[in-house]
């Protein structure tokens, strides 16, 4: 619920999978987390006084965090039990049909289409499972899914091999699996048979690992720069880059850095 400007990043991703053809969305939360279920339900008492007030843009503001033909769908994962066993939650929403998995603390930024929507054109296209990654430099590696890949085309590649957080010394590349993920269906069975790893977490990454065995698995490298929100200088980032894109913030924006850079 960080705002990045003028939204929560929540809305951002919201935005980016809508963008690229979802329309049941599917938000796994814990039982203390009351927040975004609170931001996507309706608020008849604010909208009826915004509506009285005239305040249309304010109204238009907290009405279309969703368009009308998308669903949204609160699943509670009761234990922190890994981004593996969060996924596996949505299951019974899903059921055996392709879908995406957005982390909304990777925003991503990008003029043209998003990198979700970039992600499911190619896996239409090609009738795969698509994993975006990025270069990250080597002594990184221990905080990332790692891949190793055959020869890219253009932007993807063929995944041969994946990793959960190797020491860099072991690492197959450089090239890190970031928070957005198309996959086939199938995976759920995966899984459920996915042993936990360290701290008793299932990981997603041992389950795509499972599924290349069976489903072509691209590695895709996304048009568009990446912000780590779930850090504070990434926060920050992410914040001066969409105000200098921001309409009505740009030039105000720019004055003030210039200033403060000058002090």
């Amino acid at each position: 619920m960080l705002p990045v400007v003028d939204k929560p990043l929540i809305q951002y991703a919201v935005d980016e999978a809508i963008e690229a053809g979802c329309d049941t969305l599917v938000f796994i939360t814990n039982r203390y987390k009351h927040a975004v279920a609170d931001y996507f339900d309706k608020a008849y008492e604010l909208e009826h006084k915004l509506e009285k007030k005239g305040k249309s843009e304010l109204l238009s503001l907290i009405r279309d965090v969703l368009p009308s033909h998308v669903r949204a769908v609160f699943v509670t994962q009761a234990e922190a039990l890994g981004l593996g066993h969060a996924v596996l939650c949505a299951e019974p929403v899903i059921g055996n049909e392709p879908f995406a998995v957005v982390l909304p603390d990777d925003l991503i930024w990008n003029k043209g289409p998003g990198a979700l929507k970039q992600m499911a054109d190619l896996a239409e296209a090609e009738d795969a499972s698509v994993i975006a990654v990025q270069d990250v430099p080597r002594e990184q590696s221990g905080s990332y899914g790692i891949v190793a890949t055959r020869d890219f085309s253009g932007r993807h590649g063929d995944i041969e091999a994946i990793v959960e957080k190797p020491r860099p010394e072991d690492a197959p590349s450089t090239l890190a699996v970031v928070g957005r993920y198309v996959l086939d269906g199938s995976i759920f069975d995966l899984l459920r048979k996915t042993r936990p790893g360290a701290g008793g977490e299932i990981q997603l990454t041992d389950a795509i690992a499972s599924l290349m065995a069976d489903k072509r698995t691209l590695a895709y490298r996304f048009q568009g720069r990446r912000f780590d929100c779930g850090s504070r200088i990434g926060l920050v980032e992410a914040t001066i880059e969409f105000a200098l894109d921001h309409e009505d913030l740009a030039e105000p924006a720019r004055a003030y850095m210039r200033a403060a850079l000058a002090r």
